[in-house]
């Protein structure tokens, strides 16, 4: 049934966002050298790397890390970057990979494939069994703002309690952070 959630909702997203999406592909590109989508290394389910999209925020060429982890982070950001970020449209690519099966709605956000520390606790407690999501009960809970140990306290939480009520709960509260920006420290 979530599978089937996950490809009805992705396909019509991609399908009403298509042309703004085009649109906003060209306006990354002519604003910045480079691709306009970003294929980020991730870890999706069973710990299986997977290259996830997302619209590129960063000038070309910038180390592949965790943003909290760059000495500067604004630095790097294209002009239309930190807004794309702020809004969250950054990641309006990744229903492609919702659509493919690599993602879910849904899930404990995908992690970087160098972000050890993560993976290592996840598998620990088998978190890593779950499709990775766009939005979770962590990225509602903190997104940015919590310790790894939070996260996957969250992401346990999720595993234990996932039922379609909390995956409404999650979207609902998704939305509303996403209006208000909340929990976004980057």
């Amino acid at each position: 049934m979530r599978r089937f959630i996950d490809i009805l909702i992705s396909s019509v997203l991609l399908t009403l966002l298509g042309l703004p999406m085009i649109l906003l592909t060209i306006i990354i590109r002519i604003e910045s050298p480079g691709p306009a989508i970003f294929w980020s290394k991730r870890v999706g389910v069973n710990n299986i790397f997977f290259m996830m999209p997302k619209f590129r925020t960063m000038h070309h060429g910038t180390v592949a890390v965790a943003t909290h982890l760059l000495e500067n982070p604004s630095k790097h950001l294209t002009r239309i970057g930190d807004f794309l970020r702020r809004t969250s449209i950054d990641e309006l690519p990744q229903l492609y990979s919702i659509f493919t099966g690599k993602m879910s709605l849904i899930g404990p956000r995908p992690a970087l494939f160098n972000q050890r520390d993560l993976i290592e606790l996840r598998t620990k407690y088998k978190v890593e069994s779950l499709v990775p999501g766009v939005t979770g009960w962590a990225q509602v809970n903190g997104r940015d703002t919590i310790t790894i140990e939070e996260k996957v306290n969250l992401d346990l939480d999720y595993l234990n309690n996932k039922s379609l009520k909390l995956d409404l709960y999650i979207i609902y509260l998704t939305l509303l952070k996403v209006f208000k920006k909340e929990g976004i420290s980057h």
